[in-house]
């Protein structure tokens, strides 16, 4: 690819994230607006990418579950909530802001792709009950899951 031919974005203008926690763990769920753009994800915000981004907050490991059929990402980083919600003493003890941090992270897309964030127009996002509804189906369905560490 030229770099004519790309074009770099913030994660947030082709995906949206949800936080969890357990204790000192948190969760960050990337799910990609667009199953096109699902593979541009993968492929750019990697182990190394989100430990790097969140090396302030030390975490212990990184772990990146895909989950492909749903076109999502699950980042899982222990050691980050500075001891989990009964221990931290920061505002945000249960980590809920962390996935808009990592959603500001810049990828870069083919320009075929991003052609519709370049014109400000809203890619077609279709998160809806119905796609809660699709998430589940597919974790019955036995959606599969692949493991980096």
């Amino acid at each position: 690819m030229t770099e004519q031919s790309t074009m770099r974005v913030h994660l947030y203008q082709v995906a949206h994230g949800r936080t969890g926690d357990k204790g000192n763990r948190s969760n960050i769920s990337v799910i990609a607006y667009r199953p096109e753009f699902y593979q541009a994800i993968v492929d750019q915000v990697t182990v190394e990418r989100v430990g790097d981004l969140f090396r302030h907050r030390g975490p212990r490991q990184v772990s990146r579950y895909l989950l492909p059929r749903l076109h999502a990402i699950n980042y899982v980083l222990d050691e980050v909530l500075d001891g989990g919600v009964n221990d931290a003493l920061n505002l945000d003890s249960h980590g809920k802001s962390l996935s808009g941090f990592l959603l500001d992270m810049e990828i870069i897309l083919p320009a075929s792709l991003a052609a519709d964030i370049e014109t400000g127009r809203r890619p077609d996002v279709g998160v809806t009950p119905v796609a809660a509804r699709a998430t589940a189906a597919g974790a019955q369905a036995g959606a599969s899951i692949e493991v980096d560490r």
